[in-house]
């Protein structure tokens, strides 16, 4: 994984992944606090969650998703900051740019990190490698923060590259070796392969991923279903997935169609939760806040309706976008009960924090709402939807009875 290898093949994929990066942002902004343990989110009191912390916080122990009382009985000299939402997704629109300087087929994963494909560029400004190391030294110079870049044929392989060598790592994974270099990996680093899956591997002496690829196909798949045919390409290094640019959005929705109509109001308010927590989610990994809610419903006879709400401020709040789309459903069915076919949310009218007026006397429940949307959203991204839609309450088999579609 030299400097000088490089990506020959017909795909040449980045992954940009910004290294502590609303920590960074802090220390850019305040450079007082360089070298320091800087840890944003939560309060010295304790109160709050870990949303971020830098290098130096994380040689204690310190790391996101940690309640802020454990962080201060690991690092109690840390510097704890509230974070500012609006500032990093400024950053982070930045670092876009540089990226579109490239190539416009930038695909986000989140407000620090993005697949770029360079295919089709490399004539224009040289090899992978050379476009790597171009956008992470662009970053750098211009910005003032540091990127860890990965380079290789495909997003998984190049994923897998910007986290092997962090903090600023520039890892290239060539197409010659790769097998080999997975198959001495913790069996941890294939992507879908959560915590509960390393343990049940762990149980059948899967420890690496070339003892993954080493135990018969038939055998995966009855101890983990027919996911374990993707883990055993991805085990392969095979991933032909599109890099997919992500557009300016005006509106960000989910919906669903049942396999069979619906009739149960608790049944279509558990699924209406579940939809409304994704939408939430994903405006706040896209940095939008929404100011109306848009429920979308079908009857059995194909028959569609929607009914909108408005919020008196934009808001990416778990809680505030469920109970209005629970408001609308309920004002549409009253007591009826009506079999539906499909239902949806979609948040409209968005705009990014930054556009709004900041609030004078910020109300306390909303903060509260805010770090646990934080706290769950870091749990879903550590551990998978399963769990963190089990902190809002039970669910019934929803992706057995279910087909999930998410609107343009």
């Amino acid at each position: 994984m030299t400097h000088a290898l490089d990506i020959h093949g017909p795909r040449a994929i980045l992954h940009v992944d910004m290294d502590a990066f609303y920590a960074s942002v802090e220390v850019l902004d305040n450079p007082s606090l360089r070298g320091k343990p800087v840890i944003v989110g939560g309060t010295p009191e304790g109160r709050g969650v870990v949303s971020a912390a830098s290098y130096e916080a994380r040689k204690f122990g310190v790391h996101s998703a940690m309640s802020a009382a454990r962080a201060v009985k690991l690092c109690p000299d840390g510097v704890f900051l509230r974070g500012r939402m609006d500032r990093y997704v400024e950053i982070s629109r930045q670092i876009g740019a540089i990226f579109h300087d490239f190539t416009p087929l930038v695909e986000p994963l989140s407000i620090d990190e993005a697949f770029l494909d360079v295919s089709g560029c490399r004539r224009l400004f040289g090899s992978a490698a050379t476009i790597g190391r171009r956008i992470q030294e662009r970053i750098k110079t211009e910005i003032g923060l540091q990127a860890s870049v990965g380079v290789a044929a495909n997003k998984f392989l190049a994923k897998l590259a910007s986290d092997l060598e962090k903090p600023a790592g520039f890892v290239v994974i060539p197409e010659q070796g790769t097998r080999e270099l997975l198959a001495e990996l913790p069996i941890g680093r294939l992507w879908g392969v959560g915590k509960v899956s390393r343990q049940r591997m762990h149980r059948l002496g899967v420890r690496t991923v070339g003892d993954f690829l080493a135990i018969p196909e038939a055998l995966a798949v009855q101890q983990f279903g027919d996911h374990a045919r993707q883990l055993r390409r991805l085990a392969q290094g095979l991933d032909n997935r599109p890099v997919v640019p992500v557009h300016e959005a005006k509106s960000i929705g989910n919906e669903v169609t049942f396999h069979e109509d619906i009739a149960d109001a608790a049944h279509l308010q558990e699924v209406l939760d579940q939809l409304s927590d994704k939408v939430a989610r994903r405006l706040r990994s896209h940095g939008f806040h929404t100011r109306t809610i848009t429920l979308k419903a079908r009857y059995s006879d194909f028959s569609t309706f929607t009914r909108s709400g408005t919020f008196a401020t934009a808001t990416d709040s778990s809680m505030e976008i469920r109970d209005m789309a629970r408001h609308l459903l309920h004002q549409r069915l009253g007591r009826r009960g009506r079999a539906l076919r499909l239902i949806g949310v979609t948040a409209g009218n968005l705009q990014h924090p930054a556009e709004e007026q900041a609030e004078l006397f910020p109300d306390p429940e909303r903060e509260r709402d805010r770090e646990l949307d934080k706290l769950l959203d870091q749990v879903h991204d550590r551990f998978g939807g399963k769990l963190s839609r089990g902190l809002h309450g039970p669910q019934r088999g929803l992706p057995d009875r279910l087909t999930d579609r998410e609107p343009e």
